[in-house]
C-alpha cells in the first residue's frame, strides 16, 4: 500500500510546496521513497509515497505510458496482475516494471474506464489523461481503500487521507450533518467529518475535467430476488465452489516480494485465512494475536490452539488498559474518524507489533461477518423476517437464547424492542427496520441528553433514515430480496467502509506501514457468496455455515463449533482506577471539552459522576458514548477543527 496525492488545477498554476505537504504527511502510508511529477502548465500534479511490496527495485510512481500521456498514481494491490502482463505484452505493450501497479494505465489505454471490470484486488487510483484532458479515480468495489476529494478554490485535491488534504491546503471543519447522521449509526457514502471534504463511494469512479466533476458506480452488490431459482446447486456444491474461490483468494493474496505474516484472532475468519495460507507456505507462517487481561474479552488460548494446528509462529502482544490510554489519540488521528470503542487502538497495537517483527503485509479475515452474515443482529433478523411459518412463540423464545448466548456485543448490535416508530421511513421503504440500525438508533435515542442544544435544535428534524436512502437504488438493490440479504447490503454500505475497513483496518494497519489483505472481499469471493441461499449462512443459531463446511478441513473442531465474538475491547467502564477510565475522566471534564460544537459538556459531567453506582450492563453500554465523545475530543485537538 502507498500514498496518494493528485491536484488538479481549472485556472492557477499548482504549488509544488502544497503537493509535498500533502505527501508528506502520508509517510506512514509510503516510507520507502516519494516521488511526483508536474505536468508542464502546471495545471496537474501526482505525488506518490511507496511502501514497496512488489517489484521492490523498480516500481516508483507516478508510472507514465510510453508516449507520456497517460500518468498513474496507485494505492493497493491488483491480484493475478501477471496475467494481466502477459495479455498486455500479446497486445504489444512494452511494460517499464514488473509492478502490479503499471496493468491499470495500460488497461485504462485499451478499455477507458471500463478497465476496472479487469482488475482483481483492494485499490485506489488516479490517472491523469492528457489526450482528453481529464482525472480518472477510482475506488475497490467495497472501499477497503480509502479516497477522499475535495474542491477548493478551483482546485480538485483527491488524496489516501483527510490529513493530507489539510497539510495541502484546504481548511479542517466540523461537517454537522456527518457527526447528526454517524450518531444514528448512518455513515453517508459521500460524506466526512469535514467540510467540503468527500469519499469516492466504494464501487465508484470519478471523473475530472475542466468542465466539472462526475461520479459513477461500477460495481454493486446484486442480490438475487427471493423467487429467482435458476441455480440447481446443491449444499454440497455451494461449499465446494466457496472451498475453491477462497482458497485461490487466499493464494493470491500471498504473492509478495517481501514476507507475509497473519492476523490470528480466537474467532473462524482469521482461522480459516490461516489455515489455507499454511498449506501454500513452505515454512511456518507468522502470525500475530492480541491478548486482553479480562478473559470475557481474551481469545489467546484459541489463537494458540490454532497456531499449533496450522504449524505457525505465534507473537502473543499483551495490551492493557495503560496501552490503550497511552496510544488512544494517536489511532484516532491515523483513522480520522470517531470511535465506539478502543478496538481501533487494539489493532493499532497489534500493526505495530507487525511492523517491529519486519513485517509488511499480513492476511486478515476482516470482511467475512459482511458476507456470511456473521454478527448477531443478522441472526436475529433470520429469526424475525425469515420465520418461514414458525410459531412465534418459538421464535420468541430462540431470541431470548440468542440475547443470553451475546451478552457482550448484544448491548449494542441487537435491538431491544421493534418498534417502528424510530425508523419510519425504513419500514415503509422495506417494509422492516434490520436490527442493526435498529439497536443504533436505540443507542442515539439514549445518547440525546448528552447533545448540545443548538444541535438539536438545528437537526431533530431531519430524516437522516431519508437522506441517507435517497442515495441508495432501493428498487435494485433491496426490494425483493431477502430481508437478511437487505440487511447485509446496508451494512456493507454503511458500517463496512467507513468503520470496520478505515478506522479498524486500514487506518490503523498504515499508521505502522502495514499492508492488509482481505481474502473474503475478494470480488469473485463476494459474487458467488451472494447468490447462496440465506439459508446457508445462517442455519438455526449458526451463522456463517456454509463457510465452516468449507473451511472445516483447514480448522480446528473448536473453532468449527464456536459462535461468532466480534472483537472488542474491555470496556473502561469496568476498570475506574486504571488508565484509560481516567484518561476519558479528565479529558471529558476538561474545558476544552466544552469548545466540542455537539456536547451538552454538563450532562457529560453528570454522567461521569453517576458511573461508579451504575450496573455494569448500564456502564458497558455507557463507554461507547464515552469512547465516541474521547474521539470526538482527539479529532478536534489534533486536527485543529472548529
Amino acid at each position: 500500500m502507498c500514498g496518494i496525492v493528485a491536484l488538479f488545477s481549472n485556472d492557477e498554476q499548482i504549488s509544488e510546496s502544497s503537493l509535498k505537504l500533502g505527501m508528506d504527511s502520508l509517510k506512514h502510508r509510503g516510507p520507502d521513497g516519494q516521488k511526483f511529477w508536474i505536468s508542464p502548465d502546471r495545471r496537474v500534479a501526482l505525488g506518490h509515497t511507496r511502501l514497496s511490496i512488489i517489484d521492490i527495485n523498480h516500481g516508483e510512481q507516478p508510472i507514465a505510458n510510453q508516449d507520456k500521456t497517460l500518468h498513474i498514481i496507485v494505492n493497493g494491490e491488483f491480484y493475478d496482475f501477471e496475467r494481466i502482463q502477459d495479455d498486455l505484452r500479446r497486445w504489444g505493450y512494452k511494460l517499464k516494471t514488473n509492478s502490479d501497479s503499471e496493468i491499470a494505465l495500460h488497461l485504462y489505454n485499451e478499455f477507458g474506464t471500463q478497465c476496472l471490470h479487469h482488475l482483481r484486488g483492494q485499490f485506489a487510483f488516479v490517472i491523469w489523461d492528457e489526450r482528453n484532458e481529464l482525472i480518472f479515480s477510482a475506488r475497490d468495489r467495497f472501499g477497503i481503500k480509502p479516497l477522499y476529494y475535495s474542491n477548493y478554490q478551483n482546485t480538485l485535491y483527491i488524496v489516501s487521507e483527510i490529513k493530507a488534504l489539510l497539510a495541502a491546503g484546504v481548511p479542517a471543519s466540523w461537517n454537522h450533518q456527518a457527526f447528526w447522521q454517524s450518531e444514528h449509526g448512518i455513515w453517508d457514502s459521500h460524506l466526512t467529518m469535514f467540510t467540503n471534504i468527500y469519499q469516492i463511494p466504494p464501487g465508484n469512479f470519478l471523473i475530472a475535467s475542466r468542465s466539472g466533476i462526475q461520479l459513477q458506480c461500477y460495481w454493486d452488490f446484486d442480490y438475487p430476488l427471493i423467487d429467482d431459482s435458476s441455480s440447481n446447486n446443491t449444499s454440497s456444491d455451494y461449499i465446494e465452489q466457496l472451498r475453491y474461490t477462497l482458497d485461490e483468494a487466499v493464494k493470491l493474496r500471498l504473492r509478495a516480494d517481501v514476507p507475509v505474516g497473519c492476523y490470528l484472532s480466537g474467532g473462524l475468519d482469521s482461522s480459516t485465512v490461516l489455515g489455507i495460507a499454511a498449506k501454500y507456505s513452505n515454512k511456518p507462517i507468522q502470525a500475530f494475536t492480541v491478548a486482553f487481561d479480562d478473559e470475557a474479552y481474551n481469545e489467546e488460548s484459541l489463537a494458540r490452539e490454532t497456531a499449533t494446528y496450522t504449524g505457525t509462529d505465534l507473537d502473543v502482544i499483551l495490551i492493557t488498559q495503560s496501552d490503550l490510554a497511552e496510544h488512544f489519540a494517536d489511532s484516532i488521528w491515523h483513522s480520522e474518524k470517531i470511535a465506539i470503542d478502543a478496538s481501533v487502538t487494539a489493532h493499532y497495537l497489534l500493526s505495530k507489533s507487525a511492523k517491529d517483527a519486519g513485517y509488511k503485509v499480513v492476511l486478515t479475515g476482516d470482511g467475512s461477518d459482511e458476507i456470511f452474515g456473521g454478527y448477531v443482529h443478522f441472526r436475529q433478523d433470520m429469526l424475525l423476517y425469515n420465520q418461514q411459518n414458525q410459531d412465534p412463540e418459538s421464535v420468541k423464545v430462540l431470541l431470548e437464547e440468542l440475547k443470553l448466548k451475546n451478552q457482550i456485543s448484544g448491548g449494542f448490535l441487537m435491538a431491544e424492542s421493534h418498534s417502528h416508530k424510530i425508523c419510519q421511513t425504513v419500514q415503509r421503504l422495506l417494509g422492516f427496520v434490520p436490527s442493526w440500525m435498529q439497536a443504533f438508533a436505540e443507542g442515539h435515542l439514549n445518547f440525546l441528553p448528552f447533545y448540545s442544544p443548538e444541535l438539536v435544535a438545528n437537526f431533530a428534524k431531519k430524516d437522516v433514515y431519508r437522506i441517507f436512502f435517497n442515495q441508495i437504488d432501493v428498487q435494485r438493490q433491496l426490494l425483493g430480496r431477502e430481508p437478511v440479504h437487505q440487511s447485509l447490503y446496508l451494512w456493507s454500505k454503511i458500517v463496512l467502509p467507513n468503520h470496520i475497513l478505515r478506522t479498524f483496518a486500514d487506518g490503523a494497519e498504515m499508521a505502522h506501514s502495514i499492508e492488509g489483505r482481505l481474502p473474503f472481499l475478494d470480488h469473485k469471493v463476494v459474487e458467488l457468496v451472494r447468490n447462496i441461499p440465506v439459508s446457508m449462512k445462517i442455519r438455526g443459531q449458526t451463522e456463517k455455515y456454509v463457510l465452516r463446511e468449507a473451511a472445516k478441513p483447514f480448522i480446528t473442531e473448536k473453532i468449527y463449533k464456536r459462535q461468532k465474538h466480534p472483537f472488542l475491547t474491555p470496556p473502561s467502564t469496568f476498570k475506574p482506577n486504571e488508565p484509560l477510565q481516567e484518561l476519558v475522566q479528565d479529558t471529558l471534564r476538561s474545558s476544552e471539552m466544552s469548545d466540542i460544537p455537539f456536547y451538552n459538556h454538563t450532562a457529560i459531567i453528570n454522567l461521569l459522576d453517576k458511573l461508579p453506582n451504575m450496573d455494569e450492563s448500564k456502564r458497558s453500554s455507557m463507554d461507547v458514548a464515552l469512547m465516541k465523545m474521547l474521539s470526538a475530543y482527539f479529532l478536534q485537538q489534533r486536527f485543529g477543527l472548529v
